[in-house]
């Protein structure tokens, strides 16, 4: 049987003395496109630097494809899972393509100089992401939706396997939002990458995943598909709010707008 992509078992974190994470059962398995959702503060970034190792638990254990995490080097790490923060605006002084490129550094030996094989992917990557007409730009000069754009083309120039997307779409304007959004749908559905993304935007998880977990309280209380999630009482339960359903004519999917707490 294939070992899932990433595989946490009881784990728990403990952050400035408080408990953020306790007792997470979770697999993820190739081709799935996971959401995480859940209130602020609930445990969704922290569960998912765990799963690059930025944050190390307190207890419990991380396998990648059936490796212990604590015992894959760094390289070896980044071949499978590849990892995208959220945007704070902040940028390096690289151009576009040099910052790309550097991602290559989990196939290089040390010292080695890059191939015109890795200048090829980096190429590849920019323009999977419809960015390679900023190769030669600096990274300081982009907006925010092109900047995310860049932080997933280097993703991809990494080879993994897993892209760990940590709200993605957040203060991108509309235009960006549609194309991030697209742009990861591609890469799941056409490059059969396995997306883990941590979202905000219930509505974002719906349309976009097909698969959700959440998050409350640093424990996980719902794991199943969006359609399951629809059901009567889920999200409520979650988020402590009602929501109101609208029918969308393209979509089988709803909208799903919060309402305020049943006795508002």
């Amino acid at each position: 049987m294939t070992s899932p992509m990433i595989k946490v078992s009881n784990v728990s974190v403990v952050l400035g003395g408080s408990t953020v994470l306790e007792s997470i059962d979770l697999q993820v398995q190739q081709g799935d496109s996971l959401a995480i959702i859940g209130p602020n503060g609930a445990g969704k970034t922290t569960l998912l630097k765990c799963m690059n190792r930025l944050v190390v638990p307190r207890s419990g254990s991380i396998e990648i494809q059936g490796h212990r995490q604590d015992e894959l080097d760094q390289r070896d790490l980044a071949k499978i899972v590849g990892y995208v923060p959220q945007s704070d605006g902040n940028s390096l002084p690289f151009s576009v393509f040099e910052f790309v490129l550097m991602s290559r550094y989990p196939h290089l030996s040390p010292f080695a100089s890059v191939t015109t094989e890795d200048k090829d992917v980096a190429y590849a990557a920019l323009d999977k992401t419809g960015t390679r007409k900023f190769a030669e730009r600096p990274l300081d000069t982009l907006s925010g939706g092109e900047h995310q754009q860049i932080m997933i083309a280097a993703a991809l120039a990494q080879g993994a396997e897993v892209l760990l997307l940590d709200e993605p779409a957040t203060f991108l304007d509309y235009r960006h939002q549609v194309s991030v959004s697209n742009l990861l749908k591609e890469l799941h559905t056409k490059e059969s990458l396995t997306l883990v993304t941590v979202t905000h935007d219930i509505n974002v998880a719906l349309q976009t995943s097909t698969r959700i977990i959440a998050l409350k309280e640093g424990r996980i209380v719902f794991d199943d598909s969006p359609e399951v999630l629809l059901e009567s009482g889920k999200l409520e339960s979650i988020f402590d709010t009602s929501f109101e359903s609208l029918t969308q004519p393209s979509s089988s999917v709803p909208w799903l707008i919060p309402r305020g707490s049943g006795d508002e």
